[in-house]
């Protein structure tokens, strides 16, 4: 998806003092409530100013000019709108899906809120945006999988008329369009399930040719054309560990020249001035993300900005003059604040705090830390200990992350900060497969589930035991998707080291779990076969990792949450872990939402949850 100049920016601020003294017991709700204003954006005019604040509990798009009174202009009820964006300056584009099913429609209101039309009214079809085509008063490029499910054709949409127009019709094999800087399709990837191709066209009417073809185990991926519409700016790990920016020729498939890299982490992020058409910034996280400047002008705003808002990470975004700028603030500690920021005049004016009642000096540090596993990789991760607490002997929940092909960032997560306000130390670990750490460090995981993924894990948990952080009688593990697999693993093959865990959305089952996934992955079952285990070839391997065939040596209590329309891990995976742990007699509860996908998103959910976590680690782990 393109913008006009989307810069994520970091830097090394001081960070406030540790306080001396506990924290307050802070109410739940006050976590995981809606925010009171987020999700800023700037119309292409600089004239308006659109957030989401909560209508009856859902966040709903409002509009308002700099200065001026807010004006709501949608009024959905069932689900929040979270992605949606200016299209021209009376008009704003937003998704949403029904219950958690991850069939995204596309919406068009105008301004005034007076007129709202669903543009993909298609039953049972994703709808996902490839262009928002900036320069166009009226079209935008979309994805739809209408004509086969398992594939999306790229699409012309009119917001006014709704007239659809196929502009590319996928072979069966596409996963991803690239646009140039006109709003043409102009490269794409293609996958055999196994190997991936960049294809390239002059024209629009010109077919598309192979450039060059990969195995999946590399990675090269289109960002944006050069502003000529010549070449393209790749995201590449060919012939290299780490993920680099590189120029190159479509043509030929020849690297022009490295744009950026690192030695230490990858790089795969890249921002652009579209008014004067060069590159800005490109962001990478060590242990924080950071931004490596090409542009002095924008780095001297950013300092200039980063001198007004001392202590907070910086993210911008702006009008099509990049005159008007909307500057989001925030840290490990706080959400923080988004102002309204003229360049030409240097006036800041603050339009709102996001989270204002969860007070920053009460919340608790994410500190950085890093360990060695068993086979001598190092693991890099995070540690939150409750603030004005000693970090000694303390109860603990190990938090893996999701993906698993993700990875945990330097940040607020209201998760955590939850957990620490509630005398827990959370431990957060990148294991072997978290993304930004190099090819070597990816390809590690293949075919690890439960054995040296799982291992990174436990020795996270050994680490803070040698270090005296964490009470080795009272730990717990707690992971959604692929860390909710991880939380079962966990009980299942290191049955001794658990007090209790918390499984959301988790798969339980890997033969089940690849038999159910949604009909646009397909594509990339032949690579989860080779990344995870064929359920043929690999069936030992596979069942020795299916935590459901080794519920006789769960023995800590066991909460699990599900979503009954997940359209990723499906609600079988929890129904069998579940059944099969209470034939056997093991303390379990089950809290399944009707209304709920991939994860708890509607407000009431989110509290039924947590209120549930916290009862349920109260119990097993005191306070």
């Amino acid at each position: 998806m393109k913008s006009m100049l989307a810069a994520a920016v970091a830097g090394a601020f001081a960070l406030m003092p540790a306080y001396a003294a506990e924290s307050p017991h802070i109410p739940l709700q006050d976590f995981f409530k809606n925010p009171e204003k987020t999700n800023f954006r700037i119309s292409p005019n600089g004239k308006f100013i659109s957030f989401t604040q909560p209508f009856e509990n859902r966040l709903n798009v409002h509009v308002m000019k700099p200065g001026g009174e807010a004006k709501r202009v949608t009024s959905v009820t069932d689900r929040d709108i979270r992605n949606y964006g200016w299209k021209g300056n009376d008009h704003l584009l937003y998704v949403k899906d029904n219950g958690g099913d991850e069939n995204f429609h596309l919406y068009v209101v105008d301004r005034e809120g007076k007129t709202t039309r669903d543009m993909t009214p298609f039953g049972k079809v994703r709808a996902e945006i490839i262009d928002e085509l900036d320069d166009h008063p009226t079209d935008v490029l979309i994805g739809l999988n209408k004509r086969n499910p398992e594939v999306f054709d790229a699409y012309r949409l009119n917001i006014k008329t709704g007239k659809l127009k196929m502009v590319a019709e996928n072979p069966g094999n596409i996963t991803q369009w690239t646009t140039d800087h006109l709003g043409r399709i102009r490269a794409a990837v293609s996958t055999d399930g196994v190997n991936s191709s960049l294809l390239y066209r002059t024209d629009e009417k010109s077919p598309f040719k192979v450039v060059l073809t990969t195995s999946f185990k590399e990675q090269l991926e289109p960002l944006l054309f050069t502003f000529d519409n010549k070449r393209l700016y790749v995201a590449s790990n060919l012939n290299r560990d780490k993920q680099a920016i590189v120029e190159l020729d479509p043509r030929t498939g020849k690297e022009v020249k490295v744009v950026f890299q690192r030695d230490d982490v990858d790089v795969d992020k890249l921002a652009y001035s579209e008014k004067r058409k060069v590159l800005t910034s490109s962001t990478f996280e060590t242990w924080k993300e950071q931004t490596h400047f090409f542009d002095a002008q924008t780095k001297a705003m950013v300092e200039k900005l980063q001198a007004k808002l001392p202590g907070y990470e910086i993210r911008l975004e702006s009008d099509k003059s990049e005159q008007n700028w909307i500057v989001s603030t925030w840290n490990d500690r706080t959400r923080g604040a988004r102002y309204f920021y003229e360049s030409k005049t240097g006036r800041l004016e603050k339009l709102a705090e996001v989270t204002p009642w969860l007070p920053e000096a009460q919340m608790a540090k994410v500190q950085p830390i890093e360990y060695k596993s068993r086979d001598g990789l190092t693991i890099h991760g995070y540690l939150t200990v409750p603030s004005g607490r000693e970090s000694k002997n303390l109860p603990v929940i190990v938090n893996p992350h999701g993906g698993p092909w993700a990875r945990d960032s330097w940040g607020f997560n209201p998760e955590v900060q939850f957990l620490a306000n509630r005398g827990y130390a959370v431990l957060q670990m990148n294991f072997r497969g978290s993304t930004g750490y190099g090819k070597a460090f990816w390809q590690a995981s293949f075919k690890q589930w439960g054995k040296a993924m799982q291992d990174d894990v436990s020795d996270g948990v050994d680490y803070l035991v040698k270090q005296g952080t964490a009470d080795p009688k009272r730990i717990c593990i707690y992971g959604s998707s692929y860390g909710g697999y991880a939380t079962l693993a966990g009980v299942a093959f290191t049955p001794d080291l658990y007090a209790c865990a918390v499984d959301n959305v988790g798969v339980s089952n890997l033969f089940t779990f690849m038999k159910t996934i949604p009909p646009y992955w397909k594509h990339y079952l032949e690579q989860v076969h080779e990344m995870v285990g064929d359920p043929e070839k690999d069936k030992a391997q596979m069942e020795a990792a299916s935590p459901v065939f080794h519920v006789d040596k769960i023995k800590a209590p066991l909460l699990v949450l599900q979503g009954a329309k997940d359209p990723r891990v499906n609600i079988a995976e929890s129904d069998q872990i579940v059944a099969a742990l209470k034939q056997r007699g093991v303390d379990v509860e089950y809290i399944v939402k009707e209304n709920e996908g991939h994860g708890f998103r509607n407000q009431e959910n989110r509290f039924e949850a947590y209120e549930a976590m916290e009862k349920f680690f109260k119990k097993h782990l005191g306070t």
